[in-house]
């Protein structure tokens, strides 16, 4: 027996507001009349809920179309400036934030290096406030514009205790550190900016699912390809996880068995071969010349550079020798996906993924397909992430801007919890006209 429905007027209020503007973020600019066929409201309901909108500064007219022998339709679209976002990437190697209008166009930037392991909580903790107070004024963002903050970090995001969101990062030194509990006392954000934790490849699967090069998928994975690796899964079009969300902490699945030592203690994981700390360790140890005091983004490449010369040098055979077995080990963990998720897509993204992908993608690619199963290799594409190495910070700014969707466009407007956990609405709740 079917259960009756409990929505009062106002949650069909909020849910239609969110379906409009919903459509016109992602489709738009429209007119009404395709707003109501997108949405599935009368003309009437479409007419008032504009009218609502465009008096809150939150709609605005976006020029005419012509029609089928009729007057000229006017067009609408959300206005960028009515609203503001953060995103933080707390990464391997530095704190990101970046402050984004509503159409995530950047408006300032703050960026602090990680010393070394530097995963100090307090040091952590200290950027993003700084950031988030950073961003902020630099662009003079009034305090009734600012969304929220979205922050995505390495390892298992885990929900539902009385401090908020705990992160289990194994690989950066953190046990249950009760970051959400810390950062809403120490960073200062206006009546109504609401905060949001997640991991790092879950933010930039968002972002890629969202506006790169997972649009339109149903079924992908977006790998994370960092100091270390991850992926986010997303199957039938919502993203894998719930309460513990960890992004399936691909990287540490074991491909060698007894294998070389993982940062995260156990032995053979994937991260232990395809991380790009792993990637320049394995090329220390074969002799391979690195920089004074190279960073992890400058090692690396230096050893492309090595590896693949411009200046008509011969490769040097050590640096081709490790990058070649990183192509298969990558490829390999490839195939795991593939196998066990059927993906239509594969996006190779993070920055360490970025850089190396014009040089080892296509070895990556032939040993995917060895791996895996014939039909499902068959039906995969792989190829690099489109949104270049902010996707963290821009995944993380759609956390508030999720939240905004389902609270039909209003701070204050009532809303479920549960819609506002990004891995039980999915994705295609909120961005599914673009399917």
């Amino acid at each position: 027996m079917a259960k009756p429905s409990r929505q009062t007027v106002r949650d069909l209020r909020r849910n239609s507001r969110g379906a409009v503007l919903q459509q016109l973020y992602f489709n738009g600019p429209m007119s009404r009349q395709a707003l109501g066929t997108a949405t599935g409201l009368s003309s009437g309901s479409i007419s008032t809920i504009v009218a609502e909108l465009a008096g809150e500064g939150l709609v605005e007219d976006a020029g005419t179309v012509d029609s089928d022998g009729g007057r000229p339709r006017n067009l609408l679209r959300v206005r960028p400036g009515c609203a503001c976002l953060i995103g933080v990437d707390v990464g391997e190697t530095r704190v990101r934030v970046e402050l984004f209008d509503l159409g995530l166009t950047e408006l300032a930037r703050y960026e602090r290096p990680l010393e070394g392991r530097g995963h100090d909580v307090a040091s952590v903790v200290r950027h993003i406030a700084d950031g988030v107070a950073a961003v902020v004024a630099r662009a003079d963002v009034p305090d009734e514009l600012l969304l929220g903050v979205g922050v995505g970090v390495p390892g298992i995001v885990e929900r539902g205790s009385g401090d908020g969101a705990v992160v289990h990062g194994q690989t950066i030194g953190w046990d249950a550190v009760p970051l959400e509990s810390l950062l809403r006392t120490s960073v200062a954000l206006p009546p109504g900016a609401r905060l949001f934790i997640e991991n790092g490849a879950k933010t930039l699967g968002r972002a890629e699912m969202w506006f790169g090069g997972g649009q339109g998928a149903s079924d992908a994975a977006i790998v994370l390809f960092g100091s270390g690796v991850g992926a986010c899964v997303v199957t039938g079009g919502t993203i894998m996880g719930g309460t513990h969300s960890s992004a399936a902490e691909w990287g540490h699945t074991v491909v060698q068995v007894r294998g070389r030592r993982c940062r995260c203690g156990s032995r053979g994981c994937l991260e232990a071969y395809a991380g790009a700390e792993a990637l320049i360790q394995r090329w220390r140890e074969a002799g391979g010349a690195l920089p004074p005091d190279a960073d992890e983004e400058s090692a690396v490449t230096a050893m492309i550079a090595a590896a693949f010369p411009q200046d008509g040098a011969a490769p040097d055979p050590v640096a081709v020798a490790v990058l070649d077995e990183t192509a298969e080990y990558l490829g390999a963990g490839l195939a795991n996906l593939i196998n066990l998720y059927n993906p239509e897509r594969i996006l190779l993204g993070g920055w360490a993924g970025l850089q190396l992908a014009p040089y080892m993608l296509d070895a990556v690619r032939g040993h995917a397909t060895a791996y895996a199963l014939r039909h499902p290799a068959g039906q995969v594409v792989i190829e690099p992430g489109r949104l270049g190495p902010d996707a963290v910070t821009v995944g993380a700014a759609t956390l508030p801007l999720a939240e905004f969707f389902a609270r039909g466009g209003r701070r204050d407007a009532p809303v479920a919890e549960a819609d506002l956990v990004p891995e039980r609405t999915g994705w295609r709740a909120v961005a599914g006209a673009q399917v």
